[in-house]
């Protein structure tokens, strides 16, 4: 790995040991090979989640969007100055993780800007593009 991967990888560990004691911690069950690809996913899918429920005095729609358009950049292009970006580019190209999956993600964190009150079909849309993709993108790491 060269030095400028490592320090990204570095980035996306330090985030999920800072925002994430547990998952931290369960990480470290995994074998080494295994730990930096999903701190990698972890990293993206914190930052998309942070744009919707932290950034309340910014525009968090123009935030997300542009967040979008750098991760799929990213993957296209094979390379991103956002650390963040750049490992989780090279998870989803190494480990061939399907895009409707990223854009499943971000559509829910899309909805979570707006949205309060949830049918069962939305609800159902939320909680497979907020929760269960992760999981699948792990485990095509696994």
């Amino acid at each position: 790995m060269d030095l400028y991967s490592k320090v990204c990888y570095d980035c996306s560990r330090l985030i999920t040991h800072q925002y994430s004691t547990s998952f931290s911690l369960g990480i470290r069950m995994f074998s080494k090979e295994l730990r930096m690809p999903v701190y990698a996913i972890y990293g993206f899918v914190r930052f998309a989640d942070e744009i919707v429920d932290t950034f309340h005095n910014k525009d968090k729609n123009k935030l997300l969007a542009d967040f979008r358009n750098d991760t799929f950049k990213a993957i296209s292009e094979k390379i991103s100055l956002n650390p963040v970006l750049h490992t989780f580019q090279e998870v989803v190209n190494k480990y061939q993780i399907d895009h409707c999956l990223i854009e499943a993600f971000l559509e829910s964190m899309h909805m979570d800007l707006d949205k309060t009150i949830y049918d069962k079909g939305d609800l159902d849309k939320y909680i497979y593009g907020s929760a269960e993709v992760v999981g699948v993108m792990c485990l095509k790491v696994f």
